[in-house]
């Protein structure tokens, strides 16, 4: 109780102490007025507000919040003059008689009469470490002097300029890219809060120290607010350009052209035009990432914007005809989010707000384009860049860079491309044979092409280009600085999903063009590939964009580290730039499957279609544009295995593999990913699937079943059944039956309504599968249908069927991945045999069991080692359900929740408390 009572009597005389402080507050901008919200907030009494005039009719935002709490204001043009105070100031600022002067942002000069008046004295911000930098520039020549570290004093105010004792300092790293808008952002705005609040509460305590000024290290910096002192001096070396540059980020900015977003650039640049800068001995290279210039010492710097004749524009436009940007028609929410920002505007600038209402010609300074930046992160739920707003200052220009971002770009880009059209399907058809890299159709470097050949016809569709190994590496740096610094990485997830699911509905749009060039480029049947290839993938794409905003971690308890206390959470974090490799069986499926779940997560992808199958890829590629998915975030590079697919493999910044191919293929890949940098991988590998029918099957269903488990897609399906057992009491019959459901089969042109069975995917396929057959036969096996490869252009092989195969002969053993069905005898009643010859495999990627005895069902599907297993049906495959293999048929999932997890890393952060 005693303890209490002194605790109060501390807090009370404390408390009281702050309320005699009386306090004036000198300065304006946002910044003045966060102090003076924190001073007030800590208990100061704030008597007085001393600020400059409006502009127009903007108010000082110091003034503002202090008129509103009904503290007396004050607003002069000038304190003095010819270095004498006038009278009529000084009279009303000694009516308010206070104990302490506070400036934290001031930028008049006031009189010793104002300044030695209170009993405490003065104390002014600075942003910089005294002595070095004192002036009106000092964060300017922080930067452009290429300082280490930064920061600010807190200093008692004197006669000389900034040379009065130190309160108290905080230092800051600066990092390379630093600007002065970033540097304010995150630490001279927020921490200088702080820091005068804290020396407000230190001068009230008495405990405030007065540390002299050392003259070592002192500089003295001109203001920056001559043309001839913001020139830059070309004759130094890359880093003295760039810290020029930076340091002048903001209004007045570096000239020859005003310069501004400089960044030290290394790389290379194989697209860009040269352009003369006055002064630059080296020209100018403009690229499409801005413009690049050369310091004395060869090195290069990037600059994204310049000012010419007072209008912003990107850097990499510098020279060329201005392109007129289509204007985005606004829905009603975006129109909503439009008004509320119209407010924001006419809260900043204190006028009416038009659509030709100029930011900075109607007085806004940098503090509010930090203000507005935020403000649009709070109401439209995007974050904008504070050069986003100096590039389109007009109002109705802003609205337009926020509704582009909101839909996930940043702006319409250019897109043109050497597309392939054809007239097939009773449809006009597009599609693009480029690679496609950071959000444009480019040629490949080396030179070479891949052949696209019709199956069903053998005539070429047409040459695609063939990516190269520097092919790989630009498109996995679009992917990198599309994740690390693009719009990707930042998005929200809910935006992201949005993105997502406006790409499903561009590709239902276009489901029929998709579903014909799937089947001119795979052999698919057009109708399946409508069902199949094309509508399964639109429905993983919805699938997963509904996972974006899903994706969380956990709260685990954890033993406490007594007497304080232990709070544990994990983040499920996306990886990076993921690498995809994918198969010709399904080309647009199988990159949905993997791509879609990729993309939730939040990663950035490079794809190698399969080299004979590209086409459905470079579509969608296409659609992604047109859907606003940022450049760089979907990069597809037709290409070969052993040059593309080893490229990107083996590269050290893709952290990410997923592939689907065979399993000799798969030990590869599996090898590069851990010699390369240990990048994580899943693998969904080759397949011998078991499906075993039990005699008390319903016989109707198992021969459907059983056609359906070889014959769909052609047989080039990764989960085909690859060995059918057949218990004996039925065998005889259900072959019979097969063999006269395959006479049915209307095989012939894949785009034919009626066709049932059209082309393998390619010749030397169909070649194989031929050599297959001739094993089987030679091996003793009985060759009951088919065999063939039928009469007629294309590549066209017969359904077969074999029986009497024993389990030690080749195609018992072997995949085909075609059409050939591979039946094996059991005897009468012998489950648990039976499941035994099914394991003896080194794949297990399906199963299936046909059977009435929902007890057998139970048993053999828990017994069968398959990553799936279907049990009265096959092939019944979901975007909600996972699939993947056991053993040499792989690891990881595709499909379902668990896909995301192979996209994704986790994250454990452990507090104290």
């Amino acid at each position: 109780m005693f303890a209490c009572a002194q605790i109060y009597r501390r807090f009370s005389t404390s408390q009281s102490v702050l309320d005699r402080m009386r306090v004036a507050i000198i300065g304006q901008s946002t910044f003045a007025g966060e102090v003076y919200k924190k001073l007030v907030k800590d208990g100061h009494k704030v008597v007085g507000v001393f600020t400059v005039p409006d502009q127009g009719n903007r108010e000082d935002p110091l003034a503002t919040m202090a008129a509103a709490d009904g503290v007396e204001v004050f607003k002069f043009k000038s304190w003095r003059k010819k270095g004498v105070a006038l009278p009529e100031v000084l009279e009303k600022y000694l009516s308010v008689d206070p104990e302490l002067n506070v400036m934290p942002f001031c930028s008049q000069f006031i009189p010793m009469e104002v300044i030695n008046h209170p009993k405490n004295k003065s104390i002014c911000y600075h942003p910089s470490i005294l002595p070095r930098h004192r002036g009106a520039s000092s964060i300017n020549w922080t930067l452009m002097c290429g300082d280490k570290k930064g920061g600010f004093s807190i200093f008692w105010a004197d006669d000389g300029l900034d040379t009065g004792p130190i309160l108290l300092q905080r230092e800051v790293d600066v990092d390379p890219n630093d600007t002065v808008d970033t540097l304010y952002n995150r630490f001279m705005y927020p921490e200088g809060i702080k820091a005068m609040a804290e020396a407000v509460t230190m001068v009230a305590d008495g405990t405030a120290p007065k540390i002299p000024q050392p003259e070592e290290g002192a500089t003295y910096d001109p203001m920056l607010n001559k043309k001839e002192l913001c020139k830059v001096n070309w004759d130094q070396s890359a880093e003295g350009i760039h810290n020029f540059i930076r340091g002048l980020d903001s209004s007045p900015g570096a000239w020859t052209v005003k310069l501004f977003g400089s960044k030290m650039f290394t790389g290379s640049v194989s697209d860009g035009r040269e352009v003369e800068i006055e002064g630059l001995s080296a020209p100018g290279i403009i690229h499409k990432d801005g413009l690049l210039l050369t310091g004395k010492d060869g090195q290069k710097v990037n600059v994204s914007r310049l000012s010419v004749d007072g209008k912003m524009m990107n850097a990499s436009k510098y020279g060329a005809a201005a392109e007129a940007m289509e204007a985005i028609e606004l829905t009603a929410e975006e129109q909503e989010v439009a008004g509320k920002l119209k407010e924001t505007w006419k809260a900043i600038l204190n006028i009416e707000i038009s659509d030709d209402t100029d930011f900075f010609k109607s007085g806004a300074g940098s503090m509010d384009v930090v203000r507005l930046v935020e403000e649009v992160k709070e109401k439209a739920g995007v974050s904008l860049e504070n050069e986003d707003v100096f590039m389109a200052t007009t109002f109705q220009e802003f609205i337009q860079v926020m509704v582009r971002k909101m839909r996930g770009g940043d702006e319409k880009p250019v897109f043109e491309f050497d597309a392939v059209k054809m007239h097939v399907n009773n449809m006009d058809i597009s599609f693009a044979h480029q690679l496609f890299i950071d959000g444009q159709f480019v040629d490949a470097t080396g030179g070479r092409f891949l052949k696209s050949i019709d199956p069903a016809t053998e005539k070429l569709i047409c040459d695609v280009h063939s990516a190269s190994k520097d092919d790989v590496d630009k498109a996995v740096q679009a992917a990198k600085k599309a994740f690390y610094q693009g719009p990707w990485g930042s998005m929200n997830a809910r935006d992201r999903g949005a993105l997502l699911f406006k790409l499903a509905d561009l590709m239902d749009e276009h489901k029929e063009e998709l579903a014909t060039i799937e089947s001119i480029d795979s052999g698919a049947v057009y109708t399946l590939a409508l069902k199949t290839h094309v509508g399964m993938s639109i429905d993983t794409w919805r699938y997963f964009a509904g996972w974006c905003d899903k994706i969380h971690g956990s709260t685990i308890p954890i033993n406490n580290a007594r007497p304080n206390h232990n709070l544990t959470i994990t983040k499920k974090e996306p990886i990076g730039v993921c690498g995809l490799v994918t198969p010709w069986n399904y080309p647009l499926m199988m990159l949905s499957w993997k791509m879609a779940a990729c993309l939730a997560a939040g990663n950035t992808v490079v794809i190698k279609p399969a080299q004979v199958s590209p086409l459905t890829a470079l579509k969608f590629a296409e659609l992604s544009v047109k859907a606003g998915i940022p450049p760089g975030v979907i990069n597809v590079l037709p290409g070969t295995g052993s040059v593309c697919g080893q490229a990107i493999a083996d590269h050290a910044d893709v952290r990410k593999l997923g592939f689907t191919g065979s399993t000799e293929i798969g030990q590869v890949i599996m090898k590069s990913c851990a010699v390369s940098n240990l990048k994580k991988v899943s693998l969904e590998l080759g397949g011998k699937s078991p499906f075993i029918i039990f005699s008390d099957c319903d016989l109707d269903k198992a021969v459907r079943m059983g056609m359906s488990s070889v014959f769909f897609n052609k047989g080039e399906n990764c989960i085909a059944a690859g060995r059918l057992f057949v218990e004996d009491s039925i065998h005889d019959e259900f072959v019979a039956r097969v063999i006269e459901e395959c006479k049915k089969m209307v095989i012939g042109d894949p785009l034919n309504r009626g066709t049932a069975h059209g082309p393998q995917n390619h010749k030397a396929h169909l070649d194989k599968l031929l050599e297959y057959i001739d094993i089987g036969v030679k091996e003793g096996a009985n060759l009951v249908y088919g065999g063939t490869r039928v009469d007629r252009p294309g590549y066209f092989l017969h359904p077969t069927v074999f029986t009497g195969v024993e389990d030690h002969m080749f195609i018992a053993k072997e995949e085909s991945f075609g059409p050939i069905m591979v039946i094996s005898k059991f005897g009468n009643g012998e489950v648990e045999e039976v499941v035994a010859r099914a394991n003896n495999t080194e794949f297990g990627l399906a199963s299936g069991v046909m059977t009435k005895d929902i007890s057998k069902a139970l048993l053999v599907s828990e017994k069968l080692d398959a990553g799936t297993c279907f049990v009265n049906t096959y092939n019944k495959t979901d975007v909600a359900a996972p699939f993947g293999g056991f053993k040499q048929s792989g690891f990881g999932k595709d499909l379902g929740e668990e896909a995301l997890n192979e996209y994704l890393k986790t994250k454990t952060i452990t507090f104290e408390y």
